[in-house]
């Protein structure tokens, strides 16, 4: 059975039937109340789905309440020019390989925390993200999504100022201050999405759509992704992968998020973000 992964407190709940459960609570015994332990057991958290459907649980579910579903990553990896819509509108060639930077994984905060603003060159980029479920190196593509716990969606906040200052870019400084990585609101198995090669997600900032697309239009797919990554370096439970943002961007439009935007992120079957932006008080 498809299932849902929320951070509720710190603490693994499944989300079924817009219902929360507790997973140590609720799990016989099976399961601590760690996220990441939680991730780790992904192939076993469809059949206690199955088992809390038509339950109470332990009230209704409120996004808002949400941390990061997978709270500690060890490793958090970005796609740079992955859409086709994306490179076109920034006039540049398909790449032959992937683009891959990181983030630091002390950027990654819940769906719906505040975005610490770095300056006045701040943009949005809206992702579906990847979380590895099982420990693998050198993963054929054709096996990739077996070792794939579920997808959420992401923001790649990016200070374009840092990230330019230097020739070549330095993307991962630019991408990683604190709170540039919100993700959630919850974690959704493979089998929930149709099909997890062509999932829609949309960014507004404000009331205006800035971003709207399908991974169908990505260059590198997600089994590609995870071949070329596990190539390099051995993929372990809770690592992410932020696949790529569409045409839409703020530095292509010459707009920049500021005090009191607050930006909306969507995404078939794992549902809503909603990140204000921020001054930074220190």
């Amino acid at each position: 059975m498809p299932w849902q992964l929320a951070n509720i407190g710190d603490r693994a709940a499944l989300v079924v039937d817009g219902r929360v459960h507790d997973l140590e609570k609720h799990g016989g015994g099976r399961f601590g109340p760690d996220p990441m332990a939680a991730v780790a057991a992904f192939g076993e958290l469809g059949d206690l789905a199955a088992s809390l459907a038509g339950g109470d649980g332990d009230g209704a579910f409120d996004p808002a309440a949400c941390g990061p579903p997978v709270p500690r990553a060890q490793k958090v990896f970005g796609i740079g020019l992955n859409y086709r819509s994306h490179a076109a509108e920034a006039s540049m060639a398909l790449p032959e390989v992937p683009l891959v930077f990181t983030k630091f994984p002390s950027c990654i905060v819940g769906p719906a925390a505040d975005v610490v603003l770095s300056g006045d060159r701040v943009d949005w980029e809206v992702e579906v993200v990847v979380v590895i479920g099982r420990r693998g190196r050198r993963i054929a593509a054709a096996d990739a999504w077996s070792y794939v716990a579920g997808l959420t969606l992401g923001q790649d906040v990016s200070d374009r100022w840092v990230q330019m200052a230097v020739k070549p870019p330095q993307f991962s400084l630019g991408k990683s201050f604190d709170t540039f990585g919100p993700i959630g609101p919850v974690l959704a198995s493979v089998d929930s999405f149709p099909n997890p090669d062509d999932v829609a997600i949309a960014c507004d900032v404000g009331d205006e759509r800035m971003q709207a697309a399908r991974t169908a239009d990505l260059i590198f797919s997600v089994p590609q992704l995870v071949e070329y990554l596990s190539g390099i370096c051995t993929l372990e439970p809770g690592d992410l992968i932020f696949t790529g943002t569409p045409d839409g961007v703020g530095m292509v439009r010459g707009r920049f998020l500021g005090p009191g935007d607050v930006v909306t992120s969507t995404m078939d079957v794992v549902g809503t973000m909603t990140n204000r932006c921020v001054e930074d008080q220190v």
